[in-house]
Formats: structure tokens, sequence, C-alpha cells
């Protein structure tokens, strides 16, 4: 996977602005920038300055200069990756970048592969594994929440969590090894008392960790919210009024969704995808057939289901609805929010608190009275979606996961880790236990990287972009 002896580069910033960084990595970082840097007022190399300088100067093609730049100087292993590095700061022009690059290959560089820099520095031993991947959820983030959970891993928490449950293992386990060695004089080495106690507070960690994958896939990538309803409620009108801009059609025509309709909105540092969905109802239409089909594995998708039913319905009919789509989520933390729209249209049938009373709502669902159309009751409904995702969570020091490499990792430790359990009370041999545990050591060692292969590692950084 990783490329030993060359010297990589490639742009490391994204196309579009005014000054663009292109970064260089390897053994003759130095020696390939030097053939097209010229210094301004300046005789010493590259080479013989120190790390963490900025260099002013030209990148030249012979005599021609193509730009004026500044070069940052990093010495390994004081470097991103831990070798010694150049950063070349230029203008933003795709000229000037693919010719800076052109320059850089000429004299002796290669094209950085998706995620090789970042490959390097986890072979460095500058990151982990699971701060490596933080990487590239930091880079992607698109929310306060996001950024915040990125950041808390690529610093190392979550690295410290596995690694202390990792030593806490491999201490017992080489104490029943030893044990294997002296099977004949029958010694013991290990209190299985206290071995079971490290167990099971190992076991319920790790299940710790693998339930908060749920709050942090969806702090992630967005916590996915499907609008649904009976054609002509006001989904698509309540997905505009939303998003404050004119995203979905809007008709008096029922039916005029027949395919489902995404778009993100933050709200409180949170990102939520909206997903308009066609109307359900019985239908010969057979592309209104297909829409309606991709709105109910929408329904089973989403973690928050708003049912959007008219003030003229009756309590009988929505609480059908309402019956219909539980029925199809199948998911008690799903969180269904029954919004009554269309208030402005019908004040005299606004008796709010008798209407109230006759829908049938359980625990964590809510109803809200709202008009898509004319932007009531939308504050009371971002503050109910507000409370879906425990923000206190957020600013706690638990550790939550977002990757679903990790979260299938700690499933596995928690099933060794409950044989081994069910082993010690039981009787069984030391040689299952100690398998078993170290089992549960080899799971948590694919997270942190310890131990892992090329397909793993490939797999992880084939989704990274170049440059990074």
């Amino acid at each position: 996977m990783i490329r030993k002896g060359e010297t990589i580069c490639a742009p490391a910033t994204a196309t579009g602005g005014a000054i663009a960084v292109v970064r260089v990595s390897g053994p003759k970082s130095f020696e390939i920038c030097e053939k097209i840097f010229r210094p301004h007022n300046s005789k010493t190399r590259l080479r013989e300055r120190r790390g963490h300088t900025v260099v002013y100067g030209e990148i030249v093609d012979g005599e021609e200069i193509i730009d004026d730049v500044l070069v940052t100087v990093f010495r390994k292993p004081h470097s991103y990756t831990g070798e010694d590095s150049v950063e070349i700061s230029c203008h933003g022009s795709q000229y000037i970048i693919r010719k800076v690059l052109e320059l850089l290959i000429n004299n002796g560089a290669v094209p950085a592969r998706p995620g090789e820099f970042t490959m390097r520095a986890f072979m460095n031993g500058k990151m982990d594994l699971s701060q490596a991947e933080a990487v590239a959820d930091l880079v992607a983030s698109s929310s306060e929440a996001s950024h915040r959970l990125a950041i808390h891993q690529m610093r190392g928490g979550f690295s410290e969590e596995i690694m202390r449950l990792r030593q806490e293992l491999l201490h017992f386990t080489s104490l029943i090894e030893l044990e294997l060695d002296f099977g004949e004089e029958d010694v013991e080495f290990a209190d299985r008392s206290e071995l079971l106690k490290i167990v099971r507070r190992v076991k319920e960690l790790a299940g710790k960790l693998a339930s908060s994958f749920r709050l942090g896939n969806a702090i992630k990538n967005g916590v996915p919210v499907v609008i649904v309803g009976k054609p002509n409620s006001g989904k698509s009108t309540l997905l505009n009024a939303l998003l404050m801009e004119e995203r979905a059609i809007v008709s008096d025509i029922p039916g005029t969704t027949r395919d489902f309709i995404e778009d993100t909105i933050v709200i409180d540092g949170i990102e939520y995808r909206f997903i308009d969905t066609a109307g359900l109802r019985e239908t010969t239409d057979a592309i209104e057939i297909l829409g309606i089909k991709k709105t109910l594995e929408k329904i089973k998708q989403a973690r928050v289901i708003l049912l959007v039913d008219e003030i003229t319905d009756s309590p009988e009919t929505i609480n059908r609805r309402a019956d219909y789509l539980r029925k199809l989520a199948g998911d008690d933390e799903k969180r269904l929010i029954i919004l009554i729209n269309k208030t402005d249209l019908y004040p005299e049938k606004m008796s709010r608190k008798e209407l109230g009373k006759s829908i049938m709502l359980r625990d964590n669902e809510s109803l809200l009275f709202i008009s898509a159309k004319g932007k009531i009751g939308l504050d009371e409904l971002r503050a109910k979606l507000g409370e879906v995702i425990e923000k206190e969570k957020l600013s706690s020091e638990d550790v939550i996961i977002s990757n679903m490499r990790h979260y299938e990792a700690l499933s596995k430790v928690s099933e060794s880790l409950a044989r081994v359990e069910e082993g010690l009370e039981s009787g069984i041999p030391e040689d299952l236990i100690a398998e078993d545990i170290r089992q549960a050591i080899h799971y948590l060692g694919e997270i942190t990287g310890e131990i892992t292969s090329d397909e793993i590692l490939g797999n992880i950084f084939k989704n990274f972009c170049i440059g990074k």
C-alpha cells in the first residue's frame, strides 16, 4: 500500500480559491523542490533550513517564472506525515497548480494516491488508524456537531479508550498463557474472580461504545427525517418552508411528487436530512406507484417521521395513518411527529384541545399544529427536532463512535467476551478461554491499527480525497 522511498505530491486545497497549497512529502522533498524554487534575497538551500520556517521566492521552469510563492519547510519527524515535507503556497490558478505539479513530477516526485499523506502519517506512527479515519470525517464534516465529533476522535479520545481496554485484556491473557505453559504443575497466575470482573467491565464498555453508534452515525451523516402523508397535504410546502427556498414543486394537483426530494438544513449545530416523499394513496399510475414504494423504503431508513395531516382530517383517520407508519417503521426508537397542517385556512376547526385528546400518542411522540404555507409553528417543529439528538452527550466526555468499522469490531469484542464470561462461570478449559480473549484483543487492535491488513487499509484510504 505504501510506496517506500518515493516522494509524493498533490494539491492539498480545493479548487476555486485565490490561494492553493501543493504538498510534497518523502525523502527527496527538499532536493526536488530546490530544482524548481528560487528564493528571494537568500542563497540558503531548503535542505539547510530549519523546520517550520517559511521562505518567499519563485517557482521557475528554467528561466521562466511561473509564480511568486511561499514555501514552508517541515523536517522529519515533525511533519504531518512524519517525513521531510514541503508545502508550496501559490496562487489558485488551475494553470499554475498544474504547472507546479508537472515540474515536481518531472524532477522525481510521483502523484499522491487518495489518502496517501494520511496513510504515511499512520505508517510512521503520527496517528493511529481511528485517528486517520477521523481526518476524513473532519474534511467531510458539514455541521458543528459532526466537526466536534471528528476533532475529538482525531485528538485520540476514542483511541485512548480502546487501548486501555486492550491493555487490561492483554495483561490477563498473558497470565493465562503462562498457566498453559506450566499446565502440568497445576499453578494459577490469573485470579479468576478478578478476570471475570475485568471481562464484565470491558464487555460493558465495549457495548456502551457500540450502542453510541446510532447517535454518532446520525451526527456524522445527518439525521434522516422523512416527510410523509396523503397527497396534497402540504408535504412539499413544508419542505420549502423549512429550507426557506422553493426546493420542491408545489401544486394543488394530488400526486405531484412522484419521487423523493432530499435536502439538508442545520438546526442548533446538527445537520438534518429532510426527505419529501410521494403521497401515500391507492393509485393505478405506474410512476406514482414506484414513488410510493420508495416512500416506504425511506420510512424504514428514517430516524424521524413527520406525518403531515390536515386540520379537516378526522381523529380516526389520523390515528389510522399513525398506526400504519408505526408498523412500517418497526422500530421503537424512531420518533414520530404528527403535524396538523393548514390551520390558517380553517380557523373554525381550531379546537386543538379536543383534537389533541383524540390523537393517540405513544412515548416520545408529538402533536403540533402548523401552517406550512403561513410558516406558523415551524419554530416549535425545529425545537422538537432538536430534542431528537441527545445534545448533553455531545458536550460531555463520553466517547461516541460514528464509524461502521468500529461498530462492527466492538460488536465482535462484546460477543467474544460474552463467551469468556460464560466460560469462566462454567469452568471450561483455559485454552478455550484464552482463545476468546485473544479474539477480543484482535478486534480492539483492528480499530486502532495495531493489527491490520492491506485489505483493511485499502478500504479505508480509498475513500480519502487526493492531497490528504
